[in-house]
C-alpha cells in the first residue's frame, strides 16, 4: 500500500474537490477512524467550497466510519468503496444519498 498517511489524504481533499460536481451542496460531514492512524475528521461542502479540519462536529449530515487502512485502500481505488460498504468495512449513518454521490465530488487520481 502507499505510505501516504490519512492526514495527507485529507489535507489534500481540498483541492481535489470538484464544486461543478457538488452543485447546491450544504453538508458536513464527520469522518470516525479506528487503528494505526485513528482520528475524528469534519469536512466541510458548502457555497463551492470544500474545507477539512480535525476534530468532531456536534450535528453532521452524514457519518463515515472505517478503519482508517481500509479507509485509505477506498481512497486508494485498492479496494472498491460499495464492497467495503457491503462487508461492512465502511459503515455510514445519515444521508446516504449524500455518501453515494460523495466519492464523485473529488477527482482522486
Amino acid at each position: 500500500m502507499s505510505d501516504l498517511t490519512v492526514e495527507t489524504l485529507m489535507h489534500r481533499m481540498p483541492n481535489a474537490f470538484m464544486p461543478e460536481k457538488a452543485a447546491g451542496v450544504d453538508a458536513v460531514i464527520q469522518y470516525h477512524l479506528s487503528g494505526e492512524e485513528a482520528g475524528d475528521w469534519i469536512i466541510n461542502i458548502k457555497d463551492g467550497a470544500c474545507t477539512v479540519e480535525p476534530g468532531v462536529a456536534e450535528n453532521p449530515k452524514m457519518t463515515l466510519s472505517a478503519d482508517s487502512t481500509d479507509y485509505k485502500k477506498v481512497i486508494l481505488g485498492e479496494i472498491n468503496g460499495m464492497n467495503a460498504f457491503m462487508e461492512g468495512k465502511l459503515r455510514l449513518a445519515g444521508d446516504l444519498n449524500l455518501a453515494m454521490k460523495l466519492t464523485s465530488f473529488f477527482k482522486l487520481k
